[in-house]
């Protein structure tokens, strides 16, 4: 084999090599396993989905819960407000379509809850890796 075509032999193997290697350094990315908080609230992620608590609310997202390169999410859960007192018999849990944006960089994250049919954002979050967070339940 003449050596012309070993250089393109060997050229189109690093190259063959070189795009395997770009495809799995590209994986996707999720939120880990843990707790996230801060004031007013307390996020729980667990095999790939997350429970939510707030001051007088409670939210679910589920899974998986991709980031971007950037470290953004964009994710659809439920959202179910609380009240005070005892729940009564028959009481329904009704939820309603919530959509969970934001950012994770490094230990911290943004988190802005925003209720489907609702003209903005109902808040926005500061929260911590490792946090167990602050909520005040409603009485």
């Amino acid at each position: 084999m003449s050596s012309r075509k070993l250089s393109v032999i060997l050229a189109l193997v690093l190259l063959v090599g070189g795009c395997v290697t770009i495809a799995v350094a590209k994986k996707p990315r999720t939120i880990s396993d843990g707790n996230w908080g801060g004031p007013h609230i307390q996020l729980t992620v667990q095999n790939g989905s997350a429970t939510i608590e707030y001051d007088c609310a409670n939210g679910s997202i589920d899974g998986p819960l991709k980031l971007d390169s950037r470290g953004r999410f964009s994710l659809s859960g439920k959202h179910f407000r609380e009240h005070g007192g005892p729940i009564r018999m028959g009481e329904e849990k009704k939820g309603v379509t919530a959509r969970y944006t934001g950012r994770i960089d490094g230990e911290r994250m943004t988190l802005t809850v925003t209720l489907v049919n609702s003209k903005g954002p109902m808040g926005t979050y500061q929260l911590t890796r490792g946090s167990e967070g602050r909520v005040f339940k409603c009485r």
